[in-house]
């Protein structure tokens, strides 16, 4: 089933900055990779909105995104943020059921990640 994009009512076809996408990917093992997409899965199935940036805490140490920070991103916390979006998005995408992908403000400042949501 489809993402699509709320600003533009769009359905997405790839992953934005697709060559920053593929070189963090290439940073990390296939493996590392699938178990990444397997834990963001486990917190989104059965649920109908989530905000990517709210998915992970802020220590990665010894969970599945370890490799995110040490790996993909050489342990800078911002690239591993944009890292992990990315996989996020991919994950999304390629998901069974239709979500709307959109960035949203919470008490009036930008929150610094997409939301992700079910259509009703």
């Amino acid at each position: 089933m489809p993402l699509f994009d709320l600003e533009t009512g769009q359905l997405v076809t790839r992953v934005p900055y697709q060559r920053e996408h593929d070189f963090f990917l290439s940073r990390m093992t296939p493996q590392e990779v699938a178990t990444i997409e397997d834990w963001v899965n486990e917190r989104i199935d059965g649920d109908e909105i989530h905000t990517a940036g709210w998915l992970p805490g802020a220590d990665w140490s010894n969970t599945p995104l370890q490799p995110i920070y040490e790996k993909a991103a050489r342990r800078n916390s911002e690239v591993a943020a944009k890292c992990f979006g990315l996989l996020v998005y991919a994950a999304f995408m390629r998901r069974p059921e239709d979500w709307i992908s959109g960035r949203f403000e919470l008490d009036g400042r930008e929150i610094g990640s997409r939301t992700y949501f079910r259509p009703s």
